[in-house]
């Protein structure tokens, strides 16, 4: 590859160590993503549980400040990061000895319990690994490479994903139960996964222990308000973020049930669905990772929120117009692979904003501080809005819903116009 003659050799390291995390955490992923539809479809899991299923990958990020205030005072990080990679992945192999789906009987509620807290815990590790990522790399590319080596890798990461979908998909229409398979191999990754992320190196700061943990998190939670109040281009993204957090977490487990519900359709369908936004996504990828580099977030925020708000809106009038087409196994709906592509759009540019977005408001020291404050926003919106947005559908159906969602992106766009035009980008490097 061209790009590592313009790489020094601890970028280029670096950069082949991200490659292969990416790699396997791309396969990881992909065996995942159909996971909220195995349990409402196949364990007849109910539409509050699903709520909380979703809810479980983003609420765990309120505890981001704890989690940042152990690492600060860890002397070796990289033993936590691996002994949380086994404790939190490895109980997935558990699913193994899970008793056989038949017909339309699904699984008991004990087992609808078990398999949320496992994946409770499973989240649970990305309150230390993806303030990691950010600061390992943070510590080891230059400024202007950033965004583009970042962009390579999700790319990376998604054309694995892609593929570990589709295999997951057939799967599960040869044999519902397949995912007793998949998913201990997964654990067994999401170990590795960690394992290939600390071979990075990184240099160790630990401070020394003055005060107790939960007044550490106190002051962490000062240094929050700190830095929202002193730095107002960051504060106008993370607003942004909050009303479009609010909007994506309200409509997406919906979104699951709309394809059970409204549009009808099977796993490789659905498998299908998540290949082709993620062909999209694969595609743009690279130039959105040049393009963070180059614009101010908040501008690239306009196109985040704006290609999500296209994929609600056609995804919401697929229901009035529900015509479609069948090749084999797959149901495609017309207005749908519109939607489809507005979601690609929003999956390319989406992992580079949130993964690295708060780093451009920050000095290279601050990375961790700045994104533990995105990390806590996020699990604070996680909170809520799932469950809001399913209770929005039992109550007023999925238009109703989607309008809301529709709404607040509207109103996070304006804010990022508004910021942009009026409040200039500071401490960008």
């Amino acid at each position: 590859m061209k790009i590592f003659d313009k790489l020094t050799s601890e970028e280029a390291r670096t950069f082949r160590l991200h490659l292969f995390y990416s790699s396997i955490d791309g396969i990881a992923s992909g065996a995942l993503i159909l996971n909220e539809f195995i349990f409402i479809k196949s364990l007849k899991g109910t539409n509050v549980q699903l709520a909380f299923l979703f809810q479980f990958s983003m609420v765990v990020f309120l505890f981001a400040m704890v989690a940042n205030e152990v690492m600060r005072r860890l002397t070796n990080r990289k033993r936590f990061l691996r002994i949380t990679g086994i404790i939190t992945r490895l109980p997935l192999v558990g699913f193994a000895f899970f008793p056989n789906v038949t017909g339309d009987n699904g699984l008991s509620s004990t087992y609808h319990l078990i398999f949320l807290a496992v994946f409770l815990l499973f989240h649970t590790s990305k309150i230390a690994v993806v303030p990691s990522i950010n600061q390992y790399l943070k510590g080891n590319y230059r400024h202007e490479l950033f965004g583009k080596l970042f962009g390579y890798s999700t790319t990376l990461n998604k054309i694995f994903v892609l593929i570990s979908t589709f295999a997951v998909g057939e799967l599960l229409h040869f044999n519902p139960n397949s995912y007793k398979v998949f998913y201990p191999v997964v654990g067994v990754l999401g170990v590795v996964s960690v394992y290939q992320l600390t071979k990075i190196n990184f240099i160790q700061r630990a401070e020394l222990v003055t005060t107790p943990v939960w007044h550490a998190v106190g002051n962490s939670f000062r240094r929050i308000l700190q830095i929202l109040k002193n730095n107002q281009p960051f504060r106008h993204l993370e607003i942004g973020f909050i009303l479009y957090g609010f909007a994506w977490m309200s409509t997406h487990a919906v979104v699951t049930i709309f394809y059970k519900e409204a549009l009808d359709v099977n796993y490789p369908t659905v498998a299908l669905y998540n290949i082709l936004f993620n062909v999209v996504a694969i595609l743009l990828l690279p130039l959105f990772g040049k393009l963070i580099g180059k614009r101010d977030p908040r501008r690239f925020g306009i196109l985040t929120f704006g290609s999500l708000m296209l994929f609600i809106v056609f995804t919401a009038l697929t229901e009035y117009y529900p015509f479609y087409f069948e090749v084999g196994n797959y149901k495609l709906y017309y207005l749908f692979l519109v939607a489809l592509f507005f979601n690609g759009v929003f999956m390319g540019s989406m992992p580079i904003l949130w993964g690295i977005g708060s780093s451009y408001f920050c000095k290279p020291h601050e990375a961790a501080d700045y994104q533990s404050v995105h990390l806590f926003l996020t699990g604070f919106r996680a909170l809520f809005a799932p469950i809001i947005g399913i209770k929005l559908y039992e109550l007023y159906g999925f238009s109703f819903t989607y309008g809301v969602g529709v709404i607040l992106l509207l109103m996070a766009i304006g804010l990022m116009i508004y910021s942009e035009k009026y409040f200039r980008k500071t401490n960008n490097s």
